[in-house]
């Protein structure tokens, strides 16, 4: 499986907002198997998004490294989801 070139965030906590490192990304609403259709979002010049699917505020914050989230539990690593099964 390659690696994904454009990160992907959720929301499983319920969190107000995510801050996140990048402008342009994937919201997948919750961890599967409960993810919506994972959805390409892109800020452009703007600074903050709100996915259409889960109503998730993405907010960008430029201190954080691109993939980066804060809280850091929203950025999805399903490699470690796949070793784990």
């Amino acid at each position: 499986m390659a690696d994904k070139a454009v990160p992907h965030f959720h929301n499983d906590i319920g969190a107000s907002a995510i801050d996140v490192g990048s402008r342009e990304f994937m919201c997948i609403g919750a961890l599967p198997p409960f993810d919506h259709p994972h959805v390409f979002l892109d800020m452009g010049a703007d600074h903050e998004i709100i996915c259409q699917y889960c109503s998730t505020l993405y907010r960008h914050r430029p201190s954080l490294k691109a993939g980066q989230a804060d809280p850091p539990s929203c950025v999805w690593d399903d490699h470690a989801r796949t070793a784990a099964e």
